[in-house]
Parts: structure tokens; C-alpha cells; sequence
């Protein structure tokens, strides 16, 4: 019998369920969360706590065992820079970037990549979490952009914006895709452009 060669990755590929983090302040990470992101526990102890905000039985984990130390230089150490949750309207999204503001939960940067507008905050542990919205309201379309456009390819970071003079345009009767195209031209760019794309230094 013929051996199959074909197995250089899973035909039915797992999909992505959750992410876990160490944390030394636990409750204060889970109140974040669940303000920011709508992240509840489904089981929260004096060590650990597993929250979702779908049907999933979690899709963050905190564990808080003794002995965790802080890290030297969190903003230039390799690892994972961020966690994005996704928005499927624009309306919704950019609700939410008032929500938090509202809370005094500010963003450290604000990016439209072509492929989804990106709002980046910091938790209270200095780990990014992106939010954002598909700028194509559809995956298949994003997807395709991605890996073809040159656009893209030359500037894969994106174009700089002010949420805030999104909230303007929005409340002048632009509509998203008015929106999007005006933030890829540059036309809300910050007062302030920020140096890079690192995590600022909580520690």
C-alpha cells in the first residue's frame, strides 16, 4: 500500500480557543476585562479564572501562582505583543472605543491597516489588547486583500488615526466606508504620531 506524503499539516486544522496569561493581580485583571472586552469568569479563585464572552467555556485564563516576578522590560522582550477581539459593525466598535473613553480607558495606538481599523490598549499587566473591525465586513474579502494587495505589502502597519475625529466624522453622517477610505488617506491623523509600535513600559 502507498504511503500518503500529504501530511505536512492537519487536513481539519484545530481552530484557536483561548490564551492564558500569568498575572500578580488577578481580580484587577478580571475586572478589566470584563469591562473592556465583556470577558466574564466562569470560574474565578483566589489562583486562577477562566472568562469568556461567547460559547465557549473560556477564551482567556489568568493563573496567578506564588513566585511570579515582573517582568525587566516588558515593552522590549519577545512574546506576544497583543490579543485582538473583533467587532463585526463599525458602529459597534467605535461605541465601544466612547464606552471606554467614558471609563477613562485610553488607547496607546490607533491604526487603520487596511484590513481592519485597530484600536490597541494596555491591561493592567502592560499586555496590548487590539479591538477592532474587519474594514472589509467580511473575512473571505479581507483575507483576499491581505495576500494580494500591494498596498498592503508596502505598508503593512497602516496609517495613524484619532478615534475622536472618527466620532466626528461619524456624527457628521459619514458612513464607514467614507470613514475608513478618509483614515487610509490620512485625513484623521493625531496631533501626535506615536514613535513606534511598542508596548509602553508599565514596570
Amino acid at each position: 500500500m502507498s504511503e500518503n506524503k500529504a501530511t505536512g499539516r492537519p487536513i481539519n486544522p484545530p481552530k484557536l480557543h483561548h490564551t492564558t496569561f500569568t498575572t500578580m493581580q488577578l481580580d484587577t485583571m478580571v475586572a478589566w476585562y470584563e469591562l473592556a472586552v465583556g470577558l466574564i469568569p466562569a470560574f474565578h479563585s483566589d489562583e486562577a479564572a477562566w472568562l469568556t464572552n461567547d460559547d465557549a467555556n473560556h477564551r482567556i485564563a489568568f493563573l496567578s501562582p506564588p513566585g511570579l516576578k515582573k517582568p525587566a522590560d516588558k515593552s522590549h522582550e519577545t512574546g506576544v505583543h497583543h490579543t485582538a477581539f473583533e467587532y463585526a459593525t463599525f458602529d459597534e466598535w467605535l461605541d465601544n472605543y466612547i464606552r471606554l473613553r467614558n471609563h477613562g480607558i485610553l488607547p496607546f495606538l490607533t491604526l487603520d491597516h487596511g484590513i481592519t481599523m485597530s484600536i490597541y490598549y494596555q491591561d493592567p499587566d502592560g499586555n496590548g489588547v487590539e479591538i477592532q473591525v474587519d474594514a472589509f465586513g467580511d473575512w473571505a474579502q479581507s483575507k483576499q486583500w491581505i495576500s494580494s494587495a500591494l498596498e498592503f505589502a508596502s505598508n503593512p502597519i497602516g496609517t495613524y488615526f484619532d478615534p475622536e475625529k472618527l466620532v466626528a466624522a461619524r456624527e457628521a453622517g459619514l458612513t464607514f466606508e467614507q470613514i475608513h477610505a478618509n483614515a487610509r488617506a490620512g485625513e484623521y491623523v493625531p496631533d501626535t504620531i506615536p514613535a513606534d509600535i511598542f508596548l509602553p513600559e508599565l514596570y
